[in-house]
């Protein structure tokens, strides 16, 4: 087939998991002898209105953008807005030359709806929403907006009409799917598309981490990833905190977010000498760095309606690290994770468990390997980059 993968953020540039999972999946659809064309916000400033590269033998179109990453949410909300409008802009003068019979595009961003319509009205193709965020919903679950702000109701159109464009759209958990099915009960096209990564691009690689941050003899808690308010960042906080006199113990926090600078304000209050907090890495660094740790750490906020998987995950078990964590009630990756003694999840807020594991999986280096390879058996079994490329394409072909 030949197909238009959609995404607001991509490689080499982005640092998020996101762009990551949306390469290795071209990458494999490519593998599969399918045509594979990736379509992203590129620079304002560009001197074309679209610039083509590519990337690991993916052609990468870059149509001119503003910001829609790392930028006030007004900001952020003006230029996901054009992303449709810009996009279409850019590439409508290539579609004659170009032969689509599928688009792929991912949410967030929630503002491609109109673009894929166009797309799929030009070509006749069918298209397939991987949708990882029920979004404006947790925003509203946060409190970040009311649910009957304007900016919601503005947000919701949108929303609708993304949904609207999918022939198919992929959640990656049946709780998402319940979710989603109270908050749209006429929209019947949804299917399990759970997350995934690539298992065979471990490679060897030469670690400098543990000299760098001179933690040569500690057991290390990474977490990687976004850093805000669905996050719920003092949740891990609490817990480096009740874990400053376990000597063996550092936490490493690596990221971006609205809630950085708020993270980095408790560490220096509470005088977390256990914890280093440092922005965003590149991909291969960041590689690197979950080749020298020891426990991979994740948060969810106990507000959260959505049953979100964490993309930072695979990386974790891709790397045979045992997982640590908190969800919110009803989040089915606790009984995943639990069930395959991958690690230790639990509802957020019970302090107490999540302390206690994380102690057991500090103190024991034959649990962590254990835990850790049980993790990774479980990457084999539910969230190959295979099958998603093949449910993917089955969903398109049958349209």
């Amino acid at each position: 087939m030949n197909l238009l993968l959609i995404i607001d953020d991509y490689l080499p540039k982005s640092t998020r998991v996101s762009a990551k999972m949306m390469h290795e999946l071209a990458v494999e659809l490519r593998k599969n002898g399918n045509n594979v064309i990736v379509l992203t916000p590129g620079d304002k400033l560009q001197a074309e209105p679209l610039i083509k590269e590519v990337i690991d033998g993916i052609d990468v179109w870059l149509f001119r953008s503003g910001p829609v990453k790392d930028v006030s949410r007004i900001r952020r909300l003006i230029n996901e807005s054009m992303l449709s409008y810009n996009a279409w802009k850019a590439i409508r003068t290539e579609l004659g030359s170009q032969k689509i019979d599928g688009v792929v595009y991912y949410s967030p961003s929630i503002f491609f709806g109109d673009l894929v319509l166009k797309l799929k009205q030009y070509y006749g193709c069918s298209a397939y929403l991987i949708l990882r965020d029920i979004f404006p919903q947790w925003a509203i679950d946060e409190k970040i907006i009311g649910e009957h702000s304007l900016v919601t109701y503005y947000l919701r159109y949108f929303e609708r009409k993304s949904y609207c464009a999918a022939d198919k759209i992929g959640l990656m958990s049946e709780k998402n799917i319940e979710v989603f099915q109270n908050l749209h009960p006429s929209i019947q096209n949804i299917e399990v598309l759970h997350n995934w990564v690539a298992v065979d691009e471990q490679q060897n690689v030469q670690p400098y981490w543990r000299e760098k941050l001179e933690l040569q003899n500690k057991v290390i808690l990474l977490y990687g990833g976004n850093i805000g308010k669905a996050q719920d960042m003092p949740n891990l906080l609490r817990l480096a905190r009740s874990l400053k006199d376990e000597s063996r113990a550092h936490f490493v926090i690596v990221g971006q977010g609205e809630s950085f600078q708020e993270v980095a304000d408790y560490i220096n209050k509470e005088a977390l000498i256990n914890v280093t907090l440092m922005p965003s890495i590149s991909q291969n660094e960041f590689k690197v760095l979950l080749s020298e740790v020891d426990i991979g750490l994740f948060s969810l906020a106990s507000t959260h309606t959505a049953h979100n998987f964490p993309g930072k995950i695979l990386g974790y078990i891709a790397n045979d690290l045992p997982i640590l964590g908190s969800v919110n009630p009803g989040n089915d990756l606790m009984s995943v994770i639990n069930d395959h003694n991958a690690g230790s999840v639990f509802e957020n807020g019970d302090d107490a468990a999540l302390l206690k594991a994380a102690k057991e999986l500090i103190q024991s280096d034959e649990l962590r390997r254990q835990c850790g390879y049980n993790a990774r058996a479980l990457l084999d079994s539910h969230f190959s980059v295979c099958s998603a490329a093949t449910k993917i394409v089955l969903a398109l072909e049958s349209e």
